[in-house]
């Protein structure tokens, strides 16, 4: 599959819920660099990532576009996060199902066909502002 394939199928996924068809997506020894965070290596922290996230948050991703380099091997995807806070994240303000709309983005590098980096970015001063009304 071509590179912004791999990353609609990767965004598909992630908006139907299924995680673990993400997961598939990814090379073994995926880094996941998070907004403001640590990098998690591998896909047993990328899974625990997603079961927390699941657990604490409902997002759907709107106004995708997916870009890649002529090698296929970086890409990139800019949308909107719509998204509800379900349970309290640790340091974060108190959930009690606020809704949220937050403009994101990842980066992406490819290596054997799947996706062995994600860096994702958000403004997370403008997301606790929203949470916090």
């Amino acid at each position: 599959m071509d590179t912004k394939t791999l990353i609609a199928a990767y965004y598909d996924a992630f908006n139907a819920g299924r995680t673990d068809d993400m997961l598939d997506l990814l090379h073994d020894e995926v880094e996941h660099h998070v907004n403001e965070g640590g990098i998690r290596k591998g896909k047993a922290l990328f899974a625990d990532f997603n079961r927390h996230m699941t657990e604490s948050y409902k997002e759907n991703l709107t106004d995708m576009v997916i870009f890649a380099n002529e090698a296929g091997d970086r890409a990139a995807a800019e949308f909107v996060v719509n998204g509800t806070y379900l349970k309290t994240d640790e340091g974060l303000p108190e959930a009690k199902g606020q809704t949220y709309r937050l403009p994101a983005g990842s980066f992406f590098t490819i290596r054997d066909g799947k996706i062995a980096r994600v860096t994702t970015y958000y403004n997370l001063a403008d997301w606790t502002r929203q949470v916090s009304q």
